[in-house]
């Protein structure tokens, strides 16, 4: 969707199902590659541009506890939404001007800040970001899965050692992930792309790298991530996403 000609330096997408450590893995690996990590950033430039407070662009984003909360209600009232329906339904949500918001005015924001990520280089975590990014001619996809028992088990390590941002990071968890928050987690983010994007999230034609990532540690994982990024050759035929280089692809 973003094919305009990068100027900065390298740019990531990842997706993470809940448990991977994607909340981990995303700022170490922009760190090692000297870009910006854009996870919290986004709802609060969505909120500064739209001008709307942070809490609606809270919960409208794909990657925040009100967000998800919100995916789920909708896809119950609404089963179609789960299977690729754009929706464009009355939000409920206002400006400083007291203008009525639309759903997709949050996504086409969203995708907004995502596509500046594109010029400059960065690291995007979930958002649907390898589709919006798709297009670009260097940015690398990488898919993080896993089986859904080992991912409550490092969702778990990881709450037991004070990490927050894997399991919620806006002071959603406050008690043990359970194998219910993951399923949720799990259908809300798909729904989230499929709705918008009426793609499956899990599919392997979105990506470059499919990373099993309850099978190594996180030092690992953002090895794996670096290495293929600073590896990445750009595509001579624009095809962007095709998933060529799979490696210990997980359940997505």
């Amino acid at each position: 969707m973003n094919d305009d000609t990068p100027r900065g330096g390298p740019v990531v997408t990842i997706s993470a199902t809940f448990g991977t450590g994607g909340a981990v893995i995303g700022p170490a690996v922009a760190a090692r590659l000297g870009v910006p990590f854009l996870d919290r950033a986004v709802p609060s430039a969505v909120a500064a541009h739209i001008g709307c407070s942070l809490e609606e662009a809270l919960r409208h984003d794909g990657r925040s506890p009100g967000g998800l909360e919100r995916l789920l209600a909708s896809a119950a009232r609404l089963p179609t939404v789960t299977l690729g329906g754009v929706d464009t339904a009355l939000a409920g949500s206002t400006d400083e001007q007291g203008r009525l918001l639309y759903d997709h005015e949050f996504v086409e924001e969203t995708e907004r800040v995502i596509g500046e990520v594109g010029h400059s280089g960065g690291v995007v975590l979930g958002r649907g970001a390898a589709v919006v990014l798709a297009d670009h001619p260097t940015a690398l996809h990488v898919r993080v899965d896993g089986d859904r028992h080992a991912r409550l088990r490092r969702a778990r390590e990881l709450f037991e050692s004070g990490n927050r941002d894997e399991v919620g990071g806006y002071d959603w968890c406050d008690t043990a992930p359970t194998l219910r928050l993951l399923d949720d987690n799990d259908r809300a983010r798909t729904a989230y792309v499929r709705r918008f994007y009426r793609v499956d999230p899990a599919s392997p034609d979105l990506y470059h790298l499919l990373l099993d990532g309850t099978a190594f540690t996180i030092e690992a994982c953002v090895d794996i991530v670096v290495q293929a990024a600073r590896g990445r050759r750009a595509d001579e035929d624009g095809t962007g996403g095709d998933a060529g280089n799979a490696t210990n692809g997980g359940d997505g």
